[in-house]
């Protein structure tokens, strides 16, 4: 059901990003699928930091994962999510995979897709 799940977002990604007329700083999730696949890539992104694995070997982890790579705001919002996870708080131990997701989700649902205030971006 979660690879069905994951592939269903991804897919609303792609078609999203094909349909977008409008270049943002940082991709807004368009739906609710899409904010829970942004906090499942949240829960492996802070796995990987906390196991401290490279951040290119992360990149290449998630990128196969999550097959980001036909859509630029995937590949984007995977970015943000990694940036975020690999930042100095998180390396540092800060906050739970489990807390970082639900707080993700829970901006991101709250918000309309927006999850800037979790990812550290101001725009």
């Amino acid at each position: 059901m979660l690879q069905f799940t994951r592939i269903a977002a991804l897919a609303g990604l792609a078609v999203a990003a094909a349909s977008a007329t409008e270049v943002s700083a940082a991709p807004r999730a368009e739906s609710a699928l899409e904010c829970g696949i942004a906090a499942d890539m949240a829960i492996v992104a802070h796995s990987l930091a906390r196991e401290q694995i490279q951040r290119a070997k992360a990149d290449t982890i998630m990128a196969r994962i999550y097959d980001v790579m036909q859509s630029d705001r995937g590949k984007e919002l995977m970015k943000e999510i990694l940036d975020t996870a690999y930042g100095a708080s998180a390396a540092a131990g800060g906050t739970s995979g489990q807390k970082f997701a639900e707080d993700l989700f829970a901006t991101c649902m709250k918000s309309g897709g927006d999850m800037d205030p979790v990812l550290g971006k101001k725009l």
